[in-house]
């Protein structure tokens, strides 16, 4: 199973995925993608991916074959990030055929109503969803 993890700024949130889905699904092939080269190293850090790669382009081309995008939920909105993802990224992910499994996040001049800021129950959802897309398949 093709997975994909997009994240910016630092790339903290994006190192948490990797890791997290490298336990919950260890067959799985990671892509981990940055917005830009700090949050790529952060996610490289981990030691989880399989794939690594930074920018626009890459977040382009790599929703094209994946079966599962993660990420904040800022990588489907164009200008989120403080405008690290830019239309043609937001609108590769929100158009991708690809399932997403998004975290919300309340930053960035974003409120999510609902959820509380920092929640680890949020990410342990997740990755029970991301495990149930996985035996799916």
């Amino acid at each position: 199973m093709k997975i994909l993890v997009i994240d910016g700024q630092g790339g903290r949130l994006g190192r948490r995925l990797v890791e997290s889905i490298r336990k919950t699904c260890p067959e799985a092939n990671i892509t981990a993608v940055g917005t830009n080269s700090m949050a790529t190293e952060n996610m490289l850090a981990s030691g989880c991916a399989n794939q690594l790669a930074t920018g626009e382009n890459a977040v382009i081309v790599a929703c094209r074959t994946a079966r599962i995008i993660v990420g904040p939920f800022g990588i489907a909105t164009a200008d989120a990030m403080m405008g690290e993802i830019s239309p043609a990224m937001a609108n590769a992910v929100a158009s991708s055929p690809a399932y997403r499994v998004l975290i919300p996040m309340n930053l960035c001049d974003t409120y999510i109503a609902g959820v509380a800021k920092g929640s680890a129950a949020i990410l342990e959802d997740a990755m029970a969803h991301i495990r149930e897309l996985v035996q799916k398949n």
